[in-house]
């Protein structure tokens, strides 16, 4: 098995090259090895690699910046994908697409299912989308999964900031009313190597934690956990908020929980992100 992985120094990407089974073989690419955008290069790529899957963990993910760096953001996660369907179809290759759950503008009161209506409120969910529309248009058979507020032992990450500012701060000001569901990257990485092995029919899928909480208690079960593994010696004062107390430049959906159904039908567990956070705590 022959897989070409690109955004291979974010955390999905880094998480994914720990877990590929033996013998198969991965080339795995950041944006300077391959550029995603440049329709060429990723054509002369796919053709000299010829790839049994490909893999695009690249994304613009700067949520707030993408505000004001549309045009970046929509080379990104929209014309980049793209381009990488058509050269999947070119050679017959699965495709493998990571979306998000910022497609949505958070006025459902139940855990979205990949059929719901999109609407997504900021630049970021919106060329997320845009990818989505392509990569299926040029490849039906693509898979296209949708997560949400990721973490890892790697990158840039909620759990991380959380416990760099419970160093240095007596309270800790955090979301209340912003409900999603945390999920282990490694864990999506896992249900990817999976879905290769089953070859499920394309189409979008959503795969994310499998306990939904707010901010504030995302980060409650952080510290938790950090203390029982003596990661922190004492819990930091943690004092809830209202998004309107937290201006961004981008408008997040107050709620984007995924409905994990469909991909748990074709047996792939959702990430059990409480457990995934103590292993991540570990290392």
């Amino acid at each position: 098995m022959k897989i070409l992985l690109t955004g291979s120094n974010g955390q999905l990407g880094l998480c994914f090259q720990d877990r590929i089974p033996e013998g198969w073989t991965l080339q795995a690419t950041d944006s300077e090895e391959l550029d995603i955008t440049d329709r060429n290069k990723v054509f002369s790529s796919v053709s000299d690699y010829r790839p049994d899957v490909i893999v695009n963990a690249a994304a613009y993910t700067a949520v707030d910046k993408a505000e004001t760096n549309a045009g970046m953001a929509a080379l990104v996660n929209a014309v980049g994908p793209e381009n990488l369907a058509i050269a999947a179809k070119e050679i017959g290759a699965m495709f493998f697409h990571i979306s998000t759950d910022y497609v949505f503008d958070g006025t459902s009161k139940t855990p979205y299912l990949e059929t719901d209506k999109t609407n997504p409120l900021g630049v970021y969910g919106k060329t997320k989308l845009d990818g989505e529309i392509a990569v299926l248009d040029v490849l039906p058979e693509a898979i296209v999964i949708r997560t949400a507020w990721v973490f890892s032992e790697y990158g840039n990450n909620f759990v991380k900031t959380m416990l760099r500012l419970s160093t240095n701060t007596e309270e800790l000001r955090v979301i209340d009313d912003q409900r999603g569901c945390p999920t282990y990257a490694g864990d999506i990485a896992q249900a990817i190597i999976d879905m290769i092995r089953i070859k499920p029919e394309g189409g979008i899928y959503n795969f994310c934690g499998d306990v939904e909480v707010s901010w504030c208690q995302f980060a409650k079960t952080i510290f938790d956990k950090a203390l029982e593994h003596g990661k922190i010696h004492v819990l930091p004062r943690i004092k809830p908020i209202d998004t309107t107390d937290y201006p961004t430049a981008a408008v997040r959906p107050m709620y984007s929980s995924l409905d994990g159904r469909k991909i748990e039908n074709i047996g792939i567990s959702l990430s059990k992100w409480q457990y995934s956070l103590s292993e991540v705590l570990k290392k």
